[in-house]
């Protein structure tokens, strides 16, 4: 029996601390069979050139539990390991021997996963003694035992082995117990191993027969050794997509709109199949959906230091061994690999749009409300994306007819320019709330966009930056006439103290509301136009829309809803209520600018006459005038409409 040191010195000893960065404990099974289908895949590479000879016979790896010895155990039937290997690379922590071997056999080994012994460390996580039973394929071999207690010593003997390959036993530690639960070992096995290129077996397959669960006889196979990312498409139909989609997603019901198989051999090796699925609100309870794996290991399904942010409210698989793993995320996105691999899956999915839209731009339009906010994110988020998506990213009008932003420009560019030559895009955001102002609109030949999406405000923003002359004005932040103003403003004939004194009146009505600010001032719309209405600052709407998503912006938030009452003096009934106004003359002390302040006394005085319209009388009108505006504007609840209502049979009575 031989005894030694493990070799850890300053030079080898970075792997073994990369094993402990993990955040994880349960990634040592991961790491172990990941190892034992590494020497499964060897020895068939072995195999392929003629270096084993014979039938390989059962090349299964097996995760076997004794809860009695408390032990778990990795077994396979790959090449083995000799004395001489064991030391050269277990005991020797930074050696890696698929690295050799690649080299020897890098025509035939494609399907090798990462660097043998690399991962073995990471046992000692969980265990207080790791032994390794293993027997080379090679002629003549002696079966060597290993085992350590997770110090440097470990010991070293020959021992007996029936079978070729490498059985890793785990004495699992108190402290860990949960490693000895069927349930737990499952869980992992299917998170970690549900696609591994060779058949993994845990247990026996159950069935329930007169009301309990029976052991059958036939193996429980955990994974799927040829999962459609490895398939050629040719091979694959529609219906082979989506029996996969839901094969990573079982408790998701709904079917993906459509999918992108990558395939890239050089520069970079990346495989894989992406699925748009339906998203329309929320971005962040659809993100971590993507798996990455590597040479079929499940590593992450957090990716966003892999792909574009945008990218992760996307589902499906990447898989890629050019991707480094165990390093820090800032490792990660400066990695040339990993900036390559991104900007080809945007590429990719650009391309994938906008072949959708160019062969069947009907289809593409039933489907924009669902993948709108997937390309929304994109365009704001990556320039190159935004460059490729502008010829499929689409606008809806009311009317439910879609465009690209260049498409619907020429659309309404004739109606709807101002006479600064500006091209003025009306939308709404509810429909029925701005119902009344859609009308105005239309009557006067405009077209009204639908922007209810949750990233549409900064679309538009995204959208006027880049577009000189074009503005997105909601179609109830002004009146019509200002919103598209084609001729200058309308004069009216009221005096500066009428109309102080029709603004009091009616600031007199407002409800009160500390979330809600209401500004009342007078301008002459038009007689067809509401007596009194609503409008809303289009800059501090959007404010307050887009800090709900931007950092930083949190104080718009928390302001209070503000809102414009016009009054408006072309209508007849506001002349009638400025008819029945009555005015005084009334004297006002006041400071007198124009006289001399010496030091330490207090300004001059003057005494000034000033005229006071005031409307007596008229308060249900007013109210009612008030509450009109309100409601058309969505604004009236509660309370208030309540009283709106039986105001209402008043007067009609």
């Amino acid at each position: 029996m031989a005894k030694g040191n493990i070799g850890v010195t300053a030079n080898n000893i970075f792997p073994v601390i990369k094993k402990f960065l993990y955040s994880d404990h349960e990634i040592f099974l991961r790491e172990l069979i990941s190892n034992a289908v590494d020497a499964t895949q060897k020895l068939k590479t072995l195999a392929s050139v003629g270096e084993v000879k014979g039938d390989l016979g059962d090349t299964r790896v097996r995760v076997i539990l004794n809860k009695n010895k408390n032990t778990l155990t990795v077994q396979d039937h790959g090449i083995g390991m000799t004395a001489e290997e064991v030391d050269k690379y277990i005991n020797q922590i930074a050696f890696s021997g698929a690295e050799e071997f690649l080299g020897k056999y890098k025509d035939k080994a494609e399907a090798i996963i990462g660097h043998f012994g690399l991962g073995f460390y990471s046992a000692f996580m969980v265990a207080d003694k790791v032994e390794i039973f293993s027997l080379s394929y090679k002629d003549d071999a002696k079966a060597v035992h290993w085992s350590c207690s997770g110090d440097p010593e470990y010991t070293m003997e020959e021992t007996i082995k029936a079978e070729r390959g490498t059985d890793i036993v785990l004495h699992i530690n108190s402290e860990f117990s949960q490693y000895l639960e069927d349930a737990t070992i499952q869980g992992l096995l299917t998170k970690y191993c549900k696609f591994l290129p060779v058949e993994i077996a845990f247990g026996k397959k159950k069935e329930w027969k007169d009301g309990k669960e029976v052991e059958l006889d036939e193996e429980n196979i955990i994974n799927d050794v040829q999962p459609a990312w490895t398939r050629k498409p040719a091979d694959l139909t529609e219906d082979d997509y989506k029996r996969f989609y839901h094969q990573l997603y079982p408790s998701q019901f709904d079917e993906p709109l459509f999918h992108i198989h990558l395939n890239v051999d050089y520069p970079f090796h990346l495989t894989g199949i992406l699925y748009f699925p339906r998203i329309k609100r929320n971005l962040d309870v659809h993100r971590n959906k993507i798996q990455l794996y590597c040479n079929q290991v499940f590593v992450t399904d957090e990716v966003e230091n892999i792909v574009p942010e945008y990218l992760t409210l996307l589902h499906g698989v990447i898989d890629s061994p050019d991707i480094p793993l165990n390093v820090s995320r800032s490792y990660l996105q400066s990695d040339n690999n990993v900036k390559k691999i991104s900007s080809h899956i945007t590429k990719k999915v650009a391309d994938k749009l906008a072949e959708l839209y160019k062969n069947d731009k009907e289809d593409f339009c039933k489907k924009w409300d669902d993948i709108k906010l997937f390309i929304q994110f994109g365009m704001l988020s990556d320039e190159k994306f935004y460059e490729r998506a502008i010829g499929f990213a689409l606008l809806k009008n009311l009317e439910g007819q879609y465009f690209t932003l260049e498409e619907y420009k020429n659309k309404v560019k004739d109606a709807q320019t101002d006479k600064d030559g500006n091209l003025v895009l009306l939308y709404a955001q509810n429909a029925d709330a701005s119902y009344a102002y859609i009308e105005r609109a239309k009557q006067k030949g405009y077209d009204v966009l639908l922007m209810d999406g949750e990233l549409d405000v900064h679309a538009m923003s995204q959208f006027e930056q880049k577009n000189e002359k074009l503005r997105f004005v909601r179609v109830d932040s002004d009146t019509i006439e200002n919103l598209i103003r084609k001729e200058d403003a309308a004069k009216d004939t009221y005096s500066d103290e009428q109309k102080e004194g029709l603004r009091k009146a009616l600031e007199a009505c407002l409800p009160e509301n500390e979330r809600l600010r209401f500004y009342v001032n007078c301008e002459a719309a038009a007689e067809d136009a509401l007596p009194v209405f609503l409008t809303q600052n289009e800059f501090m709407r959007r404010m307050k829309e887009m800090s709900a998503h931007q950092q930083g912006m949190s104080f718009y938030g928390d302001m209070p809803d503000q809102y414009n009452i016009v009054i408006n003096t072309a209508h007849p009934l506001v002349k009638d209520l400025a008819a029945k106004m009555t005015s005084e003359e009334v004297e006002e002390v006041v400071e007198n600018k124009d006289g001399d302040k010496k030091e330490g006394e207090e300004a001059p005085k003057q005494t000034v006459k000033k005229t006071v319209w005031t409307l007596s009388g008229e308060d249900e009108r007013l109210h009612q005038l008030l509450d009109i505006a309100l409601l058309a504007s969505g604004q009236l609840k509660g309370e208030a409409l309540a009283k709106f209502v039986n105001r209402s049979v008043s007067m009609l009575g």
